[in-house]
């Protein structure tokens, strides 16, 4: 069975004849009625039957041109993605993040991108750090912004592209809210509103506690940024949370101080799976995005 004898196939079937058919088809009625000839011989059944002047599809011949419409649409798209892999100004990129990056980064730089490539388009996809993992590893994603980078991973590839620190966020009525700068320990006797477990904001918060002298005490738990802020405006605890996140949008805010010591930050990083060809398109992105850092481009995502 070829190609050519499916795509004649479904063409006499639309035209119901095969001398229309030919013509949309630029071919002699000769060779079509000869490839339909040839294909219900392979099949053994009569996929047509005349009726007048016309060909109509037998029974059996509707439930082949049903799948048979369905394979050559299916061909036609993979046809495109490949194109679409291959032309750096074009197709799709596929890319996951965090929710904190959400709010100013990824627009950011999605607008400055699509400025220079306006027919790329993009697919965006939120998760936890081991979601974010996942994605990439399942090649649900192409690229990944991910938090903290994770430095030792045989199974993906990438560079730190920014380092940002941690600020306290205070309800405005704390005695701390008017400092420019605190030490972290100067909040041991406060209670903290946290990320739940599995937000990777949590350990970082966690770990810089213990590195100032105290365990934090917990008071809320939330999962998106906006729940965290908005619990320590309305007074429920403290906070750190990344500079990014800090941009205000709702008219309720906590404030937010510098901490001198220990200096609290956070990686982000671009992964990709390591060992695999990026398509050109997710190519150019992620080499603008090096640039868009600053970040000198000595690696290169494997063939």
């Amino acid at each position: 069975m070829e190609l050519r004898q499916l795509h004649y196939f479904l063409k006499v079937a639309q035209k119901e004849h095969v001398t229309q058919a030919a013509e949309e088809l630029h071919v002699a009625q000769s060779a079509v009625s000869r490839q339909i000839h040839q294909l219900e011989e392979e099949l053994g059944v009569d996929l047509f039957m005349q009726k007048g002047r016309n060909l109509q599809l037998t029974a059996v011949g509707q439930l082949f041109c049903k799948r048979v419409e369905g394979i050559l649409k299916d061909l036609d798209k993979a046809v495109g993605e490949v194109h679409e892999f291959l032309d750096p100004e074009h197709g799709e990129i596929r890319i996951g993040f965090p929710h904190s990056l959400g709010i100013h980064l990824i627009p950011s730089v999605v607008a400055a991108f699509r400025q220079r490539y306006p027919n790329v388009k993009f697919r965006f996809k939120q998760g936890m750090f081991p979601t974010l993992i996942r994605d990439v590893l399942s090649a649900e994603v192409d690229l990944a912004f991910i938090s903290p980078f994770p430095e030792k991973h045989d199974q993906v590839d990438g560079d730190i592209v920014l380092t940002e620190e941690l600020h306290a966020i205070l309800p405005p009525n704390h005695p701390l809210a008017g400092e420019e700068s605190i030490a972290l320990e100067q909040l041991k006797d406060d209670k903290f509103v946290l990320f739940s477990k599995g937000y990777s904001l949590r350990p970082i918060v966690w770990h810089a506690c213990l590195e100032a002298g105290f365990t934090p005490k917990i008071a809320f738990e939330g999962e998106e940024t906006d729940t965290i802020r908005g619990l320590v405006a309305a007074g429920m605890g403290v906070s750190l949370l990344p500079e990014m996140a800090l941009f205000q949008t709702n008219p309720l805010q906590p404030a937010h101080v510098a901490i001198s010591h220990p200096k609290v930050t956070r990686t982000i990083g671009l992964i990709h799976r390591a060992d695999d060809k990026l398509p050109l398109v997710a190519q150019s992105f992620r080499s603008f995005l090096l640039n868009y850092f600053g970040l000198q481009q000595n690696n290169t995502p494997s063939d």
